[in-house]
């Protein structure tokens, strides 16, 4: 179905396949619509598109489908043992074992537990007799004890993690190298057809070194455990992880890219694409790797992998990357354009990059006026023109660059009333733009507590440029800077230090008048749908 909203009319398309839908406060030009032809074959897309045309924002989205049982899945379907509902318990002998080599003449570090909640005991209760049940923990008498705390997963239950921050401080850190993103990026070039596989807990699937076992030790209230196999929150597991999925698959390399637990099969045509999963299901049968059934994704036209849209045509950025600046809506009065959340703060943002915008001052003069004192709102076509043209100059190159492995990344981070603000940078360049309106249970926060939310937001959202990257966080609310060193944590800050934990970051102070970006797309944050 088609719907296209303007001041006056909605016009509707319909296929069985999706949901099509635009809104706009700009006047609907309906000769542009008698011109779009919609068959199923053009609107059968697989993934999240959107294109701004003619002053139009148009969204096409997938319309939900029934999840598929695997019965009905063909070749998925001959491999039922790879798609197992759980793991069915501990890992066997790998190549590749997870080891925790300590820094000469380190000792036992041993932290008390953290207080829970009772609906956390009873969580905490159920997941530790799980992981018993699969011999995935076992009982402890180790000197080294770490507290537990819970992170939320997507769907909205919750993780068991363990606080190894005291652990990873006297690690050797694994300098094995994760893959560039770039030659990855290489790799797919003139794929049409593409599979993903999900593992399912994936560092759960590689058992810890015997002798290192007793260093994973936690402590709980109704007792005191290790982890028998990898664990969330161990300094070097992602680069262990990588290693092992590397050694497994790299003999695949012409068809198969590896990021963390996403493996992506692609293919030039859809024949050759059947025998490459084909292949790549019976290696993880050969090796007892599991996958989430309902994660996995198969025989796609296109798909979005690592920040970007991949199809026949190429790679392109994908486009909910700078959805916080092409969905700004034009301001319809004075107080609007004068305000944070009109033309004043978004010329603010602009500007900031007009390095990389030709003729910006130009481009940008009928916006400028509005925002003069004792200018009456009149919004013209000028500015209409204005606002339209520098949206496009913003979400194309070279002010989006794609990000080069090895080099230092930089996130500018603010947090309003209103929402979250970050954008990510390198040597200068923007790699994408992001902003999200506050949840209902955040509105109360306290002003560290956003600005803490908002470097985490930053963090989930480009973890696949950041992780094994050395990175600075620019913020202007100074207590962050000592995040990683202060003892009187809430529960809520502990579990967003165990994400920040996980990535090489260094938390620098910024005055808010050099934080301008961040700061107008957390005061124009988009809704989060």
């Amino acid at each position: 179905m088609l719907r296209t909203s303007c001041q006056h009319h909605t016009l509707h398309f319909s296929c069985q396949h999706l949901l099509l839908f635009h809104h706009s406060r700009l006047e609907l030009d309906m000769c542009l619509l008698t011109q779009l032809e919609f068959t199923p074959c053009l609107l059968l897309l697989w993934v999240v598109q959107m294109w701004f045309q003619s002053g139009f924002l148009w969204t096409l989205a997938e319309k939900p489908t029934k999840q598929l049982k695997i019965e009905e899945i063909p070749v998925v379907r001959d491999y039922p043992d790879v798609f197992p509902d759980e793991l069915p318990g501990m890992p066997p002998k790998r190549e590749v074992e997870f080891r925790i080599d300590l820094i000469p003449g380190t000792r036992p570090v041993s932290i008390a537990p953290y207080r829970l909640s009772r609906p956390f005991q009873e969580e905490l209760r159920r997941q530790l007799d799980d992981l018993l049940s699969k011999k995935l923990i076992r009982h402890s008498v180790s000197p080294w004890r770490a507290p537990v705390l819970f992170t939320k997963k997507k769907d909205g239950s919750w993780r068991m993690c363990v606080d190894y921050r005291g652990l990873n401080a006297v690690t050797i850190k694994n300098k094995y190298p994760l893959p560039r993103i770039d030659e990855l990026f290489d790799r797919l070039k003139g794929a049409r057809v593409f599979s993903k596989i999900d593992l399912q807990s994936g560092y759960n699937q590689i058992p810890v070194r015997e002798e290192d076992i007793e260093k994973t030790a936690f402590a709980t209230m109704y007792g005191h455990y290790e982890f028998r196999v990898m664990s969330f929150g161990l300094t070097n597991a992602l680069r262990c992880f990588m290693e092992t999925m590397n050694n497994m698959l790299h003999k695949f390399d012409q068809f198969v890219v590896v990021f963390i637990d996403d493996i992506l099969i692609f293919s030039k045509k859809e024949k050759e694409n059947v025998k490459h999963l084909m292949m790549v299901l019976q290696t993880l049968r050969d090796n007892k790797f599991y996958a989430k059934l309902k994660k996995c994704e198969f025989w796609l036209s296109e798909v979005s992998f690592l920040g970007h849209v991949i199809n026949k045509k190429g790679i392109s950025v994908d486009p909910s990357k700078v959805s916080a600046v092409v969905e700004w809506e034009r301001p319809s009065n004075v107080k609007e354009v004068r305000s944070f959340l009109g033309v004043r703060s978004f010329l603010g943002m602009a500007g900031y990059y007009r390095r990389f915008v030709k003729e910006f001052s130009i481009i940008a003069k009928p916006l400028s006026m509005l925002t003069h004192k004792n200018v009456k709102f009149e919004w013209t076509n000028e500015c209409d023109l204005s606002f339209r043209v520098l949206k496009e100059k913003l979400v194309s190159a070279p002010v989006l660059a794609l990000p080069e492995p090895g080099k230092r990344f930089t996130i500018y981070s603010d947090a309003s009333r209103v929402g979250l603000g970050c954008v990510l940078m390198q040597e200068g360049k923007v790699i994408a733009y992001a902003s999200r309106q506050l949840r209902k249970h955040e509105e109360n926060y306290p002003t560290h507590d956003l600005e803490l939310a908002a470097v985490v937001f930053a963090l989930k959202l480009w973890r696949h440029y950041l992780y094994g990257e050395p990175c600075d966080i620019f913020t202007d609310h100074k207590s962050l800077k000592y995040i990683f060193t202060q003892k009187d944590l809430n529960l809520g800050q502990r579990r967003w230090l165990e994400l920040i934990k996980d990535y090489d970051l260094n938390i620098q102070y910024t005055p808010g008048k050099a934080n301008v970006v961040a700061d107008a797309l957390s005061r124009k944050a988009m809704p989060q749908h």
